[in-house]
């Protein structure tokens, strides 16, 4: 990766999806508001920050560039896309999201 990109695994779950009542939402069901979604980072440019390779980002899904490597699906982001960033690496002691 170049620069301040990140390469980020397509979330394979992302179609159907149940509610907390156990009610099946089918994928093309319209969202009232932006929904974001969580991606694994798989690799990260020589110019990221605050993300490394294995932390869970958020991002707009609206905002992505596909690309398949290898026969897998991927998208490609700027750093400054990122809404926050879940990682193991904080430790117990707090949270893990940097917002």
């Amino acid at each position: 990766m170049l620069h301040d990109r990140l390469l980020v695994e397509v979330d394979r779950e992302a179609g159907e999806r149940r509610s907390s009542g156990g009610i099946v939402i089918p994928a093309t069901a319209a969202m009232g508001a932006r929904r974001l979604s969580w991606s694994k980072v798989v690799a990260a440019g020589p110019h990221v920050r605050s993300v490394e390779v294995g932390d869970k980002v958020l991002f707009e899904p609206e905002d992505k560039a596909e690309v398949e490597v290898a026969g897998e699906l991927y998208i490609v982001m700027r750093e400054r896309d990122v809404h926050a960033v879940a990682a193991d690496r904080v430790g117990d002691s707090a949270t893990g999201l940097y917002l």
